[in-house]
């Protein structure tokens, strides 16, 4: 063998290579874009948490906040809303024993695994029906003295639990967490 035919091997692996190497580059520049515009936008991610400040509401009264497109309730719940929900036996509650709160994902449905603090003066929960997405609601509506569900007659407690009506579970507790005395960070 010559060494030009020596040569001619090295020369061939080399554009082989080079072509593959191109082939690899030209795929990645294509394909890039579509992965990367299923990242979420900009405007989505600053929504994905909110600081709510709660220094204005007054015992007995509701805030509703909007965090990813929903309303969310913030209730500073009177005590006599904290004793009716404490008062609650599990057995009662025929539809969901689960607590649905994303804070506890596999608790109970007791007034304590749903409100934010340990005293259960704070109640944050996803004001969105969980049986068709209806709005209820709240200060007191409905048979149990928590909210009530005007589209199809869901009526929850004032720990946020369906009690009656069509809804297959309780309003939802989302991540919520105090930062400081009168600040929620939902998210």
């Amino acid at each position: 063998m010559s060494h030009a035919e020596a040569d001619a091997g090295n020369r061939r692996d080399f554009l082989y290579y080079a072509t593959a190497g191109a082939g690899v580059v030209a795929t990645g520049a294509a394909v890039w874009p579509l992965v990367d515009q299923m990242n979420p936008s900009a405007d989505v991610q600053a929504l994905s948490s909110i600081y709510v400040d709660v220094s204005g509401v007054e015992v007995g009264t509701q805030l509703t906040v909007k965090w990813r497109g929903k309303p969310v309730f913030v209730r500073r719940r009177a005590p006599e809303e904290i004793q009716a929900a404490r008062d609650v036996i599990l057995d009662q509650l025929t539809i969901d024993k689960l607590s649905q709160n994303a804070n506890k994902p596999d608790a109970d449905a007791s007034d304590a695994n749903r409100s934010l603090d340990e005293a259960g003066e704070w109640l944050v929960m996803i004001g969105v029906c969980t049986h068709l997405g209806c709005v209820p609601i709240g200060n007191g509506a409905g048979d149990f003295g928590g909210w009530f569900c005007p589209c199809h007659g869901s009526h929850y407690d004032t720990s946020g639990r369906i009690r009656k009506g069509p809804a297959p579970r309780n309003l939802d507790v989302p991540v919520a967490q105090f930062t400081d005395d009168s600040t929620i960070l939902l998210g």
